[in-house]
């Protein structure tokens, strides 16, 4: 199966963006606007962990 890089809803792109800046913010993480091929693998999976510890977080609070 292929995958694309397009959003199921596309208005959602600009707050994931927003929402993986605070997540490196958070994590010591530099990201820049557009390619950020630089990161190590390191970064990349601390950024990505950081966004579902968040989620999670979310959601638990929304079971409350």
């Amino acid at each position: 199966m292929a995958s694309n890089n397009r959003a199921v809803v596309p208005q959602a792109r600009e707050a994931l963006n927003k929402f993986k800046m605070e997540a490196a913010s958070e994590v010591g993480v530099n990201l820049k606007q557009g390619y950020n091929g630089d990161l190590t693998s390191k970064q990349a999976g601390s950024v990505g962990g950081q966004m579902v510890k968040k989620m999670i977080q979310a959601y638990e609070n929304g079971m409350k």
